[in-house]
C-alpha cells in the first residue's frame, strides 16, 4: 500500500458541489439549470412528505414499545405485534402511493 503525500491528497474545495453537478449533466441528466422552480418545489414537497412519514412511523414505534412494556401476557404481546406489522404495512403502502403520485406530478412539471 503506497503512502500518499499531503500534496497528492485533494482537500475538499468550494468547487466540489459544482463539479458534482457538472458530472451529473455530463452523465446525461441534462442541464440542471433548466429544471425551473416548480420542479424544485415538487422535489422539496416530496422530501417534506418523506420526513413527515418517518416522524409518524417513529411515533408508532415508540407507542408500540410502550404497549409491549406494559402487556401482561404473551397473547397480548402477539396481538400488539400483529397490529404493529399490519399498520406499518398499510402506512408504507399508502406512502408509496403518495410518493409515486407526487413524483409523477414532479416529472410532468419538469417536462413542461
Amino acid at each position: 500500500m503506497a503512502n500518499k503525500s499531503p500534496r497528492e491528497e485533494k482537500a475538499p474545495t468550494s468547487e466540489a458541489p459544482l463539479s458534482a453537478i457538472t458530472q451529473l449533466q455530463e452523465a446525461g441528466l441534462g442541464s440542471m439549470m433548466g429544471m425551473g422552480t416548480a420542479w424544485i418545489e415538487a422535489v422539496s414537497d416530496m422530501s417534506a412528505e418523506v420526513a413527515h412519514f418517518v416522524a409518524e412511523r417513529i411515533k408508532e414505534d415508540v407507542k408500540t414499545q410502550h404497549e409491549i412494556l406494559h402487556c401482561k401476557n404473551v397473547a397480548d404481546l402477539q396481538h400488539i405485534q400483529v397490529q404493529f406489522i399490519q399498520k406499518a404495512m398499510d402506512q408504507y403502502q399508502a406512502e408509496t402511493g403518495k410518493l409515486v403520485e407526487m413524483s409523477t406530478k414532479a416529472f410532468a412539471v419538469k417536462e413542461n
